[in-house]
Formats: structure tokens, sequence, C-alpha cells
């Protein structure tokens, strides 16, 4: 499946662009719902396997665009809150989910349909309906939504006008005002992000994440029940981490924001994760009884990756100056990112239960990697921020703006992100 999440991820940030996001996005959810409730129809492995591949690009190319069309609504210091908002849904949906396969199982027992196909269904309906209420709801920019007053939005867009990136105020004036004519990709700013090394960093930071981020919704209930657990006590264990995380990535994001800070919070929940993981480790490795300090120990590591999760992201697109390059950054951050679960799915197997030691000291490594390349993009960020103050290649960064809303030319210094 990963190649088809690889192919949505590398295009969908174009299609952002070049496609209004109501139909974009209404589109995503539309095919991933049919093709979920499609999967209850199989009857042979291979039709599955190319239903999954379908449904990994139909995710993919929404889930890895959706942070870029948040930065169209919300400043630099406002994004962790929101991205979070997004990413938080993760672990709160994999809270239910034991006890959502439970009561598939109970309403399988009294339906012609088998459980797993009911399971489909119940994906994938829901989908078709959001869908159509999506492409009502959803808007193209904050000066099209359509349950803000002509005023609202207004002021929506007079105060993301600062922090433009285009030198062109009618262009910009469209996207943010309903224009018909859709922005193009500056195809020298994609270059030259590509060529930009701190943008691997923070990919390579992602992808050591989505490691640990992939390994364990798969791995949970399977670590928990080999902890000593019945399957279905395991099934009901799982929740409390995930909800632990889910408070906690909504926290970090929040004073993230406040702070205008990103570094110190991936360094700090990055040695969070690999203190839970190295807990878990070293108690597997001395094949300790106390199995409640092993459980304990899931919980740093689950609110760990899942904040610095976020954090990553939003400081990939606070990052990037322009939208081609945010969108370039965004196609980076994802291909590279997620190659993560090919390592993180395949360090937990079975003979190494019930410690999997190997498999938890992977993961605290590739943790404790985050928090090194955290403290090294931070400091290449200190150099690049006192060359720009300096006065040298001063790059320009937004369209200041002066009362009344116009806006005036003019170039300001861009300031990264710590």
């Amino acid at each position: 499946m990963f190649p088809p999440l690889w192919h949505g991820a590398l295009l969908n940030v174009i299609r952002y662009r070049v496609v209004p996001p109501h139909i974009y996005i209404s589109m995503c959810i539309l095919s991933w719902g049919i093709i979920a409730s499609l999967q209850a129809l199989v009857n042979s492995f291979s039709f599955l396997v190319v239903l999954r591949a379908l449904l990994g690009v139909s995710e993919a190319a929404f889930s890895s665009g959706l942070p870029f069309y948040l930065s169209f609504f919300f400043r630099r210091h406002e994004l962790a809150f929101r991205i979070g908002l997004f990413v938080s849904a993760s672990p709160i949906s994999a809270s239910f989910a034991g006890a959502l396969a439970w009561l598939i199982t109970k309403l399988g027992e009294h339906s012609s349909l088998r459980p797993w196909r009911l399971l489909f269904l119940l994906e994938g309906f829901p989908s078709i309906l959001v869908a159509v209420w999506a492409w009502d709801f959803v808007p193209d920019g904050p000066g099209l939504a359509k349950w803000l007053s002509p005023r609202q939005r207004e002021v929506a867009v007079m105060r993301l006008r600062s922090e433009m990136e285009s030198e062109d105020p009618e262009l910009d004036d469209e996207k943010y005002q309903g224009g018909q004519k859709r922005k193009r990709v500056n195809f020298v700013e994609v270059l030259q992000t590509l060529k930009d090394p701190k943008c691997y960093l923070t990919a390579l930071m992602f992808f050591s994440c989505n490691v640990a981020f992939s390994s364990m919704p798969v791995f949970l209930p399977t670590v928990i029940r080999d902890m000593g657990w019945t399957s279905i006590t395991a099934q009901g264990l799982t929740a409390p981490p995930y909800l632990f995380a889910f408070v906690v990535v909504l926290t970090t994001a929040y004073f993230s924001d406040r702070l205008q800070s990103r570094s110190t919070f991936i360094m700090f929940h990055s040695l969070l994760a690999t203190l839970g993981y190295g807990t878990i480790a070293v108690s597997g490795y001395l094949k300790s009884d106390y199995t409640m300090i092993r459980y304990i120990a899931l919980y740093p590591a689950a609110a760990g990756f899942f904040s610095a999760v976020t954090i990553i992201i939003t400081w990939m697109l606070n990052n990037q100056e322009s939208e081609s390059k945010k969108g370039s950054g965004m196609i980076i951050l994802n291909i590279i990112g997620q190659c993560g679960p090919l390592v993180g799915t395949s360090v937990f197997p079975d003979e190494d239960g019930p410690y999997y030691v190997k498999g938890m000291s992977i993961c605290a490594g590739f943790m404790l990697l985050v928090g090194i390349l955290a403290a090294i993009l931070r400091w290449a960020f200190i150099r690049e921020n006192k060359k720009l103050r300096s006065g040298g290649n001063a790059e320009y960064a937004g369209v200041p703006l002066e009362e009344g809303g116009s806006v005036r030319r003019g170039r300001k210094k861009f300031s990264y992100t710590l």
C-alpha cells in the first residue's frame, strides 16, 4: 500500500493549488468512501489488493495535503493547534477501535453479513455522506467561508495579508477572496526547496517518528496481550494510552503556538517517547515480572511520538516562505516520511514476543534520533536568522499590511521559526 501512498502524497499538493479545495477534498472523501464500501464485496485476495491500493491513493491525497490546506487560513503561530486537531484524531479513533471491533462482532452475530464485510460498510457509507456535506461546507479560502459575515470574511483576509508570500496582490486577492483564477506553481521555488538540505532533515525526523508511529497501532494489542492479559482485556487496555496521547497532543500544540516555539517541544517529546520505549525494552531485556511498569511506559511513548509528529509537520510549513515552497516541502516530508512504516511494521515479529526487546529498542533509537535532528535543525535556523538579520541576502517573506487593510509594496526579512 505504500507506493500508492507515495503517489498520492506526490500529487496532492499540486492538486490543492490547481483544483478548488472544496471540489478536491469532496472527491477524495467520496472516493475512499466508495472504495471502502466496495471492499465488503470482495471475493478474492487480488481484488482486495487492488482496492486497498486505490484506497491508499485516495487517503494519501487527502491527509498528506490537509496541513498545507490549513496554512491557507491560519497564521504561522496559529497553525500547530489546528494541525494538532487533525493529528489527534488518530489516537482518539484508535482508542475506540477495540470497542468498535467488539460492537461489529456482536452485530455480525445477528446479520447475514460477515463481521469484516459489515466493518467495511460502516466505514464507507458515512464517508460518502460527509463528501456531500463537504462540497457545500468546505471553503476555498477565508474570503469564501459561507458561515462568516461579509465583514468577518474581510477581516479574515486582512489578518493573513501580513504573512502572504506572493508579490502580486491581485493573485492574493483572487486566492483569498474568491477569484476564479488559480495560482500557478512556481517551479523555480520548487527546485530551490528540493535543493534545501533543511527540508530533508525535517523529513528524516518525520521518517523516524513514523517508525514508532506506525508500529504501535498495529502491535499494541498483541504487546499488551503478551504481557499476560487476555485478548479482550488487551483490547480495552489499548484505549487509555491513546486517550492520554490525545490530550497531550492538543496541550502541546496549544503551548507551541502560544510560545511560538517548535524545536523545544519536538526535543522534549522525542525524549519522552525514548524514555517510554527504552523502559519497555530494558524491562523486557531483564525479563522483569513487573508488567504494570511496561504498560505505564506506553503512555509517554504514545504521547511523545504523536506530539512530535504534530510539531514536525507544523515546523516544515512554518519555515517555507511561499506556497510553492510549502507544497514542495510537504511532498518531501511525506515521500520520505511515509517510508517509516516500512520499518516500523516489520520490527515486531512474533518470535520476539512477549518482550519485543528488539522492536522497542529500535523505536527508542529512532525517537532519540528525532531529538538530535531537531537540535541540529534549530542550530541551523539560528545561524540562518543571524545571516538574515545582518542585512545579507534578505529574502522576501510577506506583504506588509497598512491601515485599512491596504497592501503596500516592499520587502521584509524572513525569520525562521525555532
